[in-house]
């Protein structure tokens, strides 16, 4: 061994964001002047600066390189101990490579961001926003969020309520606001409130938003019915204070030659029809054959063949039929469906509002898929199929009205990537790819599209989540 080195510290401690330093001594216990080079090696190579990177020593002598050690403030920075390593290469003697080890411990830093997707929401009973919970630290977060406003107007129904999310990572939580009373007549109230996110041993992070609620009916609407019930009151009044004497003079004639109005007694009834015509009883129907019955006859003759029932197919459920039921169960709150058509399967049926369309794992592409939104002022997309490139031009459709991409023929390709933006707002995805998980929640910056799945022709799209 021709060499000998030391670091001094072995163990350092470091902030994410800062940076610190160990020195490295090596002595050359060779009997020739040689060169020495030095490489980082290790996870946290990418943060370690050497100098000088190469150091020329005469035998017997000892020099001295500096090691410089700056992790990022980014989740990258995984908190915790961490192994490194630098590599000393001799330059006479490569065989006599050494690699002298050490630990740097990084000290964890906590970082959340919060954001309430919209921010404002409109209905008349609830509203549904999403809150957007993004671990920028380098720990894993453990949080929990509740929902609170001035005058208790509001209650909340929070799902999760609790969330740990690892670094790097974000979580959407689901919140369904309920204001306390109703507006039955007038005009919309602004109803602000906040989303807490609360962590252990910190202050909790408020994250402000608005419930716009409206009223059940409008207000010319109840200033209409008012006045027609005064109107009918009075109506009802009147006709009870002028109502008109109304006297038969049959009656009266009647009274006064003495002949009764009261109906015959049993013996002065119709007479009976004669005998020489015999009272019919009613037809009787045949009773109907059971399911399980077939019609009696032989294969020839009028009456002998058997009806067959024509048996009516009911329409397939698309992405629009599904997101204008949920728009008619709850108004003016922004949805979004959709469904996937898979190879060998067909269409499946539609999902709305994050859920998963397609399958996992079962090698069945996606070929073509439907969707369609609301409250959002319409939707507009292009594809990427196998072996072609991106499908020209964009197609766009209104709220409530199918979107297809892709193609279902036999012979057309599957898909393996799509482009989605929405005319008014956010749309978020997330995309599962063959053979890998799925690439996390993504949302575009409006008025630029967000792009889902994989350019790689080896691949194809296998599921899908959207919201809006």
């Amino acid at each position: 061994m021709s060499l000998w080195t030391s670091l001094e510290p072995a163990s350092s401690t470091v902030d994410p964001g800062g940076s610190t330093k160990v020195r490295l001594r090596l002595r050359n216990t060779g009997d020739v002047v040689d060169e020495y080079r030095f490489e980082p090696v290790g996870d946290i190579a990418p943060w370690t600066t050497v100098e000088p990177q190469a150091l020329r020593l005469y035998p017997g002598t000892t020099g001295t390189v500096e090691l410089t050690f700056a992790p990022p403030r980014t989740p990258d920075a995984a908190a915790g101990p961490n192994a490194y390593a630098v590599q000393v290469t001799p330059t006479e003697h490569p065989e006599a490579t050494t690699v002298p080890e050490g630990n740097l411990t990084i000290t964890p830093f906590t970082e959340v961001r919060a954001e309430l997707v919209p921010p404002t929401v409109k209905g008349r009973f609830r509203g549904r926003p999403r809150l957007a919970v993004d671990n920028l630290g380098n720990t894993k977060l453990t949080a929990s969020i509740s929902g609170s406003d001035n005058g208790d107007h509001l209650s909340y129904d929070i799902h999760p309520g609790n969330v740990q999310i690892e670094p790097g990572q974000a979580a959407f939580v689901r919140a369904t606001l309920k204001p306390r009373q109703i507006i039955w007549f007038g005009s919309k109230e602004q109803r602000p409130y906040s989303l807490a996110v609360q962590r252990s041993g910190a202050k909790s992070q408020l994250v402000e938003g608005t419930y716009v609620q409206r009223g059940f009916l409008p207000r010319w609407l109840a200033t209409f019915l008012g006045v027609f019930m005064a109107l009918a009151i009075t109506f009802v009044m009147l006709w009870l204070a002028y109502k008109p004497q109304v006297r038969s003079a049959a009656t009266e004639k009647l009274q006064e030659a003495g002949v009764s109005t009261l109906p015959p007694s049993p013996s002065a009834s119709l007479p009976l029809p004669p005998p020489s015509v015999p009272a019919q009883a009613p037809p009787q129907e045949a009773p109907a054959p059971t399911p399980t019955e077939k019609p009696a006859g032989g294969g020839s003759g009028s009456g002998g063949g058997s009806e067959k029932k024509k048996e009516t197919k009911a329409p397939d459920v698309t992405a629009a039929t599904a997101v204008t039921r949920l728009a008619a169960d709850d108004p003016g709150v922004r949805h979004i469906c959709y469904r996937a058509y898979e190879t060998g399967e067909g269409w499946q049926k539609p999902v709305c509002d994050g859920a998963m369309a397609g399958t996992v794992g079962q090698n069945r592409p996606i070929k073509s898929l439907n969707l369609a939104v609301s409250g959002t002022k319409g939707v507009n997309g292009n594809e990427f199929v196998h072996v072609k490139e991106w499908l020209n031009p964009w197609t766009s459709v209104a709220d409530g009205v199918d979107l297809y991409l892709g193609s279902t023929k036999a012979d057309d390709p599957y898909m393996l990537a799509f482009g989605i933006n929405v005319g008014e707002g956010t749309v978020c995805q997330n995309a599962h790819i063959h053979n890998q998980s799925w690439l996390g929640l993504q949302c575009n910056k409006p008025p630029s599209y967000i792009f889902g799945g994989t350019l790689d022709q080896s691949l194809w799209l296998e599921a899908v989540k959207f919201t809006v």
